[in-house]
C-alpha cells in the first residue's frame, strides 16, 4: 500500500522537524523546544523501541544489522565507506517507522523530533516552516563526537577500547564519522532549501538566542 503525500503531510501538520549534522546541537534544541511550548518531544531514535520489534531482515536489513549483532566489534571496525552507507540506510529504512509514529501521537498535540528522515522525503511530507537545518563544523562533529557522555557512545568507546589495537579501531571509526559529515554532506543539507542554523565554534552559549531563531521560524512564539 502506498499513501500519497499529500495525506501524509495533512496527517503531519503538528510534527516539527530538526536535522543536520552531528554536534549542531540538535537534541539540546528539541528538548528546549519541548519543554519551552509544552510539546511532544521525540529524541534522536524514539522510534527504535517499535522498529527493533517489527524490522526484518528482508524488508529493514540495516536496522536488523545491529539487532543481529554477536560482536560489536565488527561494528566499529567496519570500513568507513560502509559506515557511511549504513548510516544513511537506517535513516531511509526507520523513516517509515517515523512516519508512522509521529501521524500516531500528533492528532491532539504539537511534536518536535529530532529526525534522520532523508531531506527528499521532508520535502515531500512536510513544509518550510515545520523543517529546520542545525550544521556543526566537521571539526566539530567528528573531534567531539565522543565529548558527549550519553549511554550510546559511552558504550562505543567501551567497544573500541576493548578492540586489539584500540588506537587503530578509533582512527578507522573517525573516519567513517568524517564521510558522515563529510563537505559532500554537508552542502546536500546546506544547499536543501529548507531555513538552516550554523552553530559556531567559538565556544560561546548560544542556545537561548539558537531556540529563539528556530521557534520564530516555526512560528511557535
Amino acid at each position: 500500500m502506498k499513501i500519497e503525500n499529500n495525506i501524509l503531510k495533512h496527517y503531519l501538520k503538528n510534527v516539527y522537524f530538526i536535522t543536520g549534522t552531528a554536534y549542531a546541537g540538535k537534541a539540546t534544541m528539541v528538548k528546549m523546544l519541548a519543554d519551552r511550548y509544552d510539546m511532544i518531544f521525540c529524541g534522536e531514535n524514539y522510534h527504535s523501541q517499535i522498529s527493533d520489534i517489527v524490522a526484518t531482515p528482508e524488508v529493514q536489513p540495516d536496522i536488523c544489522y545491529v539487532n543481529n549483532l554477536t560482536d560489536w566489534k565488527d561494528f566499529v571496525t567496519r570500513s568507513p565507506e560502509e559506515y557511511e552507507r549504513w548510516i544513511f540506510s537506517v535513516g531511509r529504512e526507520a523513516a517509515e517507522f517515523e512516519i508512522a509514529e509521529l501521524i500516531s501521537i500528533s492528532r491532539e498535540k504539537t511534536v518536535i523530533v529530532d529526525t534522520n528522515i532523508p531531506l527528499d522525503l521532508l520535502k515531500e511530507i512536510s513544509d518550510y516552516h515545520h523543517v529546520a537545518v542545525m550544521l556543526s563544523p566537521q571539526s566539530m562533529s567528528v573531534e567531539r563526537f565522543f565529548d558527549r557522555s550519553d549511554p550510546d557512545k559511552l558504550f562505543l568507546l567501551n567497544v573500541i577500547d576493548s578492540c586489539d589495537d584500540p588506537e587503530a579501531v578509533m582512527e578507522n571509526y573517525r573516519r567513517g564519522l568524517a564521510l558522515i559529515n563529510s563537505k559532500k554532506h554537508y552542502d546536500e543539507f546546506a544547499n536543501s532549501g529548507f531555513f538552516t542554523v550554523v552553530r559556531e565554534d567559538n565556544g560561546k552559549d548560544t542556545r537561548e538566542e539558537v531556540c529563539d531563531v528556530i521557534a520564530n521560524h516555526f512560528g511557535l512564539c
